[in-house]
């Protein structure tokens, strides 16, 4: 899984716009190379993973154990579909491929805009298609459901981009911004 993820991970970690002393959020970490990829090249001062798979946090722990001892890497179990953060925690939040396993788009959103900071950002990257065929359920659930939530809970600069086509797979992100007060 990791190295077919590795374009869009790569491609996510690059919208982040990551800045000395930011806090980031990944929603389902998986095996944890978004979070390497990040104690590794940027400068990051905290990064949380959280994700509901007990094996894929070992892998991540096994994956960044050094930086987890010295507590800049957390990882939690958790439901990205409940966020359990404290109020404006986090100055990125970031998700690859979950987007098709929220239970509550506009719940979630709410949550994201809760644990960021103003002036923070979320990055969504998920597939819409494979070769030239767009899939129309998954970009009606962007259109109809993702960016009104994300504009009904106050995030603002919010756009669509098309990434990297990985293994035939068109990979795009939605980013949003919450406005400083």
């Amino acid at each position: 899984m990791v190295r077919q993820h590795q374009p869009e991970t790569e491609w996510t970690i690059e919208l982040l716009t990551v800045q000395k002393d930011d806090s980031i959020l990944e929603l389902g970490c998986g095996a944890g190379y978004a979070i390497e990829r990040l104690v590794d090249h940027t400068a990051a001062k905290q990064i949380t993973g959280i994700d509901s798979s007990s094996a894929m946090l070992r892998s991540v722990q096994k994956r960044t154990q050094e930086a987890i001892r010295s507590k800049r890497v957390h990882v939690l179990y958790g439901d990205l579909n409940k966020l359990a953060f404290q109020s404006e925690q986090f100055d990125k939040v970031f998700t690859i491929h979950t987007l098709y396993f929220w239970e509550n788009i506009s719940g979630t959103l709410a949550d994201l805009y809760h644990v960021l900071k103003p002036g923070g950002h979320f990055v969504i990257t998920f597939c819409d298609g494979k070769n030239d065929v767009i899939w129309t359920g998954v970009r009606d659930l962007v259109q109809d459901e993702l960016l009104p939530a994300a504009r009904k809970h106050g995030f603002s600069d919010i756009s669509f981009m098309e990434g990297p086509v990985s293994r035939q797979f068109r990979n795009v992100a939605v980013m949003g911004y919450k406005p400083f007060h």
